[in-house]
């Protein structure tokens, strides 16, 4: 027998697109339109305004930006709200259902990377970038790691703190890194830490630390093989 659906927002939601119980289905009825999941990524570090978030996914528009952040917000995955004086600016950040979609995302981009298709000379965010760490450490390897890194890319400033085999990763001055990395874009980073392309072949990347503490670094990730044709 079905079960009679209620008027809450959360039921008037799940079932709007497949009718179906299933927690998957539900995730993809909250984050499965075009950009959503890409919007919450870029907000897994922290709050953003809506200048931030364009700049961030420059394939986006506008009104659809709107769209997707009013829908996000509906559904209990984000919160607005205005930072107080002299900032006074309207920002956006993941509630704490919100956050608990980062294993999602990171399974779902482990899973992607396995593919031959999967091009990783594609545009890339800051924040992409940042989460990519968190997703294809080894952590076995680093578990024999302790260090601070710093990464300056373009505006947007990351510490990473890794120890125990973990790392995290958030916003904050580079500090006192015992490593630092300092890049115009992100995809220049990619290449040193994915494509494992030598530092002396970017020109634009600038390092600060000693070569046998990046190496170490370095070493911790790896993107997964490749399954398939």
């Amino acid at each position: 027998m079905k079960l009679q659906k209620g008027t809450e927002p959360s039921a008037a939601l799940h079932g709007k697109w497949y009718d179906d119980a299933c927690g998957t289905a539900f995730g993809l009825e909250v984050l499965g339109e075009r950009w959503s999941m890409l919007v919450v990524r870029e907000l897994m570090l922290g709050s953003r305004r809506f200048s931030d978030l364009r700049a961030s996914l420059p394939g986006i528009s506008a009104k659809v930006l709107t769209e997707r952040l009013e829908g996000l917000e509906r559904a209990g995955v984000l919160v607005r709200r205005q930072l107080p004086p002299p900032g006074k600016v309207q920002v956006y950040e993941l509630t704490e259902w919100g956050l608990l979609a980062e294993p999602a995302i990171q399974e779902l981009g482990r899973w992607a990377a396995r593919s031959p298709r999967h091009d990783p000379t594609l545009p890339l965010s800051p924040v992409s970038l940042m989460l990519s760490l968190r997703t294809m450490v080894d952590r076995e390897k680093a578990a024999a790691v302790q260090m601070n890194v710093g990464f300056e890319i373009g505006d947007d400033h990351f510490l990473a703190e890794i120890g125990g085999g973990n790392i995290e990763v958030r916003r904050a001055p580079t500090t006192g890194a015992e490593l630092r990395f300092r890049a115009p874009a992100a995809p220049l980073l990619a290449g040193l830490i994915y494509g494992k392309v030598p530092a002396d072949a970017l020109p634009w990347l600038e390092i600060e630390g000693g070569e046998e503490l990046r190496g170490r670094f370095l070493d911790i990730f790896q993107l997964p093989p490749k399954v398939g044709s």
